[in-house]
């Protein structure tokens, strides 16, 4: 017998059971979109490194042009990146508004593998047919898509430190301890000023490193002031969010620095690495789990970016917005194509490299001082809100009497 809830019906002939195995298909769905998405970094990385010499075929396409780089390097990445936006694109507008288990376009989500691989291998192909103006017009489109992407990350990142210190953290009006809250706020702050003084050794040898002094300086002087505003007494928001927040914009200092072009003495320290070095390979693996792992975990975030989130959640209904989990992939694309070249469309690449240049280092400088104003705005807006509600009231305070 179909199960019911307040709110809403069961088709018929739809039981519970039913409606369960549809909902664990469409949760395993998500890590099948994963690997889609993680073997399209891979084939974008194949493209640029080694597509000229692999794809030989290519070089007969008209597009791409007898020894010429049009498909490869930059210009292969931007191409599969397309061909990949293609995809998720077609699974946003195909998914656009599905809110029930037992509708077709949820099956379609949740299944039809073998349709989707003919569709992902059409997508792929079409931008390599495509006329190399379109593709860099596709290029500059992407470095708007992917700075949404890292504003859609944010967003996530939030939600997380905001569902983190509901948890872990008592309210303030309670007798809770919250001693867990407490171990891991020490953690992330003890990690934090430990990775600062890290990147002093690692990026400011010598007095000479003024830029890189300055920016590891200003972020201990952000984590300082998160710190501090988060403990105001008007505040009382605890150390735990500022200390998920304070490891989180440590970790962009760093990748901001690690992006810097090694050269000159403020690197003389360190062995830079040459083409196929098998620390620059592992660095670039890591570098391409994470671009994965960001994409995933943002795009299965997607009550973040809904409106309303206190809408009771009925049986047959979907459990995840499927427009918002393709859209972010779709971003995504553009995401990963911005870092495999380096923000820059004519930029040469280097075997193994990812992210490394002026511009990826000022675009992770940019997303770290843009996230911890936006934390701390999220901390002072409330108690500002507060003071302009009792002005426009008019009402004054009473002074204690002696």
């Amino acid at each position: 017998m179909a199960v019911v809830k307040e709110g809403g019906a069961a088709p018929c002939g739809e039981g519970s059971g039913a409606y369960e195995d549809r909902r664990r298909q469409s949760l395993r769905a998500r890590y099948a979109y994963g690997l889609v998405f993680f073997a399209t970094n891979l084939l974008a990385w194949f493209v640029r490194d080694y597509g000229a010499r692999a794809l030989r075929g290519l070089h007969h396409v008209p597009v791409c042009g007898a020894g010429d780089s049009k498909c490869f390097e930059s210009g292969g990445v931007l191409r599969v990146s397309l061909g990949c936006f293609i995809f998720f694109w077609l699974m946003f507008a195909t998914t656009f508004g599905t809110r029930k288990l037992h509708e077709a376009r949820n099956s379609w989500h949740s299944g039809c593998w073998i349709l989707k691989f003919l569709v992902y291998v059409v997508s792929i192909g079409i931008p390599f047919i495509i006329p190399n103006i379109f593709i860099q017009l596709y290029g500059e489109i992407a470095r708007l898509g992917a700075g949404i992407f890292l504003i859609l990350q944010l967003i996530s990142m939030l939600h997380f430190i905001s569902w983190c210190n509901k948890r872990w953290m008592p309210d303030p009006g309670s007798n809770k301890c919250g001693l867990f809250g407490l171990f891991l706020s020490t953690i992330c702050y003890i990690a934090s000023f430990a990775g600062i003084g890290v990147l002093y050794f690692l990026y400011a040898p010598n007095s000479s490193c003024a830029f890189n002094i300055f920016t590891i300086t200003w972020t201990a002087i952000l984590v300082t002031i998160m710190m501090v505003v988060s403990l105001h007494s008007k505040v009382n928001e605890g150390l735990l969010s500022s200390g998920i927040m304070s490891s989180y914009i440590v970790f962009l200092c760093w990748s901001a620095l690690h992006s810097e072009p090694q050269t000159g003495s403020c690197h003389s320290h360190m062995k830079i690495a040459k083409d196929g070095d098998w620390a620059t390979i592992v660095s670039f693996i890591i570098a391409v789990c994470s671009i994965v792992i960001a994409t995933f975990s943002t795009g299965i975030d997607t009550k973040s970016f809904q409106f309303r989130n206190d809408e009771v959640q009925l049986e047959e209904d979907t459990p995840y917005s499927y427009e918002i989990f393709h859209i972010v992939f779709a971003v995504g694309a553009m995401y990963f194509a911005m870092l495999f070249i380096s923000w820059e469309l004519n930029h040469p690449t280097r075997k193994w490299s990812i992210d490394v240049g002026w511009a990826s280092m000022w675009v992770k400088i940019i997303n770290e001082w843009f996230a911890a104003s936006i934390y701390i705005w999220r901390l002072i807006s409330p108690v500002l809100s507060r003071n302009q509600f009792v002005n426009d009231e008019g009402i004054v305070p009473r002074r204690p009497t002696v």
